[in-house]
């Protein structure tokens, strides 16, 4: 059993992230402070007696490092953060606050409590931008498009100089790609195109593609991702590491409507909107990395995950 922290519980990925925990054995804190997160997606850690929750602001300078000191934890799931681009544009101060300076606050802390030896940070496929070298490896050449993803870039060097400072700890990076799954909220400005054609198909809309349709992505179920989560937090490793957590398969938005369509046994016409602008046409991860290290590979096929979405 290892006691693990996990920053931002209450989220979409870290509530599935906590329940997988538990269930493997793990003891958890979470650590939230509803800003995005809700309640109701840890309905069912709340009673377990391996979990407790602690309501605080992770950015708040001391509050990490007096958590780190009086808990103990092991290991620490760093996914607390600004998640949305649109915001990370319009409030450039608040995603440094939110997206670097909290995870150098955590990194700081975790190099001088005792116990801590492992971190992993949530990142993000947006740290690669435009790249036009498909399948995006991790040696790519970060080229973020937003302030988003050149937060997420710079907290992935915070992590490596923790690691540098401190021969004890490790760290990995993990870069999620398109995720989806149950507690996705679609109103959210972060929600993924999966979770925004779900919620037009349960309400009776047609959903909306922009441009073609011709758009690829690499669509990863967050049940995969709570594992990869899961084996970067318990998986014995030395060092920093960065990996890209995708399936490695290209899906357009044509084929994803196909697929969802399949899934309700009725075929789905889309409604039509103009294309974006700065719209990245394709994104496509290469998993091999993950693999090798934490003997992560993405589970399942598209059509299952989406049925069991759509039933949700």
């Amino acid at each position: 059993m290892t006691k693990i922290l996990v920053t931002g519980a209450a989220g979409f990925i870290g509530s599935h992230t906590v329940d997988l925990l538990l269930a493997e054995g793990h003891e958890v804190t979470g650590l939230d402070n509803f800003r995005t997160g809700r309640e109701e997606n840890l309905a069912a850690a709340f009673g377990h007696p391996r979990f407790k929750l602690i309501r605080a602001d992770a950015a708040e300078p001391g509050v990490l490092a007096h958590i780190l000191a009086e808990d103990k934890p092991e290991a620490v799931l760093h996914l607390a953060a600004l998640v949305s681009v649109p915001e990370s544009i319009a409030q450039p101060g608040l995603n440094r606050r939110l997206n670097i300076e909290m995870t150098g606050l955590l990194a700081q802390a975790a190099v001088t409590a005792p116990g801590v030896r492992r971190l992993v940070l949530a990142s993000s496929a947006a740290v690669y931008g435009a790249c036009p070298d498909l399948p995006l490896r991790e040696e790519s050449a970060g080229r973020p498009l937003s302030p988003y993803g050149a937060a997420k870039l710079a907290s992935e060097h915070i992590l490596g100089r923790a690691v540098l400072a401190q021969p004890g700890l490790s760290a990995l990076a993990l870069r999620y790609f398109n995720v989806y799954g149950p507690r996705q909220d679609p109103r959210s400005p972060y929600s993924g195109v999966i979770s925004l054609f779900a919620a037009a198909l349960r309400e009776g809309r047609a959903p909306a593609i922009h441009g073609d349709g011709g758009q690829t992505r690499d669509f990863i179920a967050v049940a995969d991702v709570a594992r990869a989560n899961l084996l970067a937090l318990t998986r014995p490793l030395s060092g920093f590491h960065v990996l890209n957590v995708c399936t490695g398969r290209a899906v357009s938005l044509q084929e994803l409507l196909a697929a969802m369509g399949q899934a309700l046994g009725a075929a789905v016409q889309p409604a039509r909107a103009p294309a974006r602008v700065g719209d990245i046409r394709h994104s496509l991860g290469f998993p091999g990395r993950a693999e090798s290290l934490l003997g992560f590979r993405a589970g399942g096929d598209l059509t299952s995950g989406l049925a069991r979405l759509l039933r949700d």
